[in-house]
């Protein structure tokens, strides 16, 4: 089923996740409901909080030509789509600056700084603990929805400068959809 996708100015999106204690069917359901909302709208990655809900939950399903030749070989082995309850980053390493977009942000998008390599502790929808090592988009896309997930918004990692640019769009887009920042 495709879910409607909350946007910026819905307070739920600073909201912060509450940890899934048992995977149900129900949280299954919803799972697979987020990949097909995600394919739907085009997007490599939805949180829980971006369809209007609070469990710690979020898929990623990264197209093969999105990384890099070194990066995709190197995430190989994991496999798309990945759902995760509860994921946690538990180390990074180095840096790099690139384009981001977001569901929740039409027509908005900006240059982020984030860590060019991660390890993710995860729970598998089967209920299985999963730790993953992931670099370039793989690596900012895991980023991206576990900030969703603590309430933190791509565009808290803008420049000023470059929030400047879009804030006409982002008062906006914050009015049409419930006034909260």
């Amino acid at each position: 089923m495709i879910l409607d996708i909350v946007k910026y100015g819905d307070k739920v999106l600073r909201e912060k996740a509450q940890p899934v204690a048992m995977i149900t069917p129900e949280l299954q359901t919803l799972a697979a409901d987020m990949i097909d909302t995600m394919h739907h709208a085009r997007g490599v990655g939805l949180a829980a909080e971006q369809v209007g809900r609070l469990e710690r939950l979020c898929v990623i399903d990264i197209p093969e030509d999105c990384n890099e030749k070194e990066d995709a070989e190197f995430n190989a082995s994991i496999e798309m789509p990945l759902v995760l309850f509860n994921p946690q980053i538990i180390s990074c390493e180095g840096s790099i600056k690139d384009k981001e977009g977001c569901l929740s942000f039409p027509k908005i998008g900006g240059s982020i700084v984030r860590a060019a390599q991660v390890t993710c502790q995860f729970t598998d929808v089967d209920g299985a603990p999963q730790i993953i090592t992931a670099r370039g988009y793989l690596a900012r896309a895991l980023q991206h929805e576990i900030d969703h997930l603590d309430g933190i918004l791509y565009i808290d990692h803008m420049s000023a400068v470059e929030r400047l640019q879009y804030a006409a769009k982002l008062k906006k887009l914050a009015n049409a959809h419930g006034g909260a920042r």
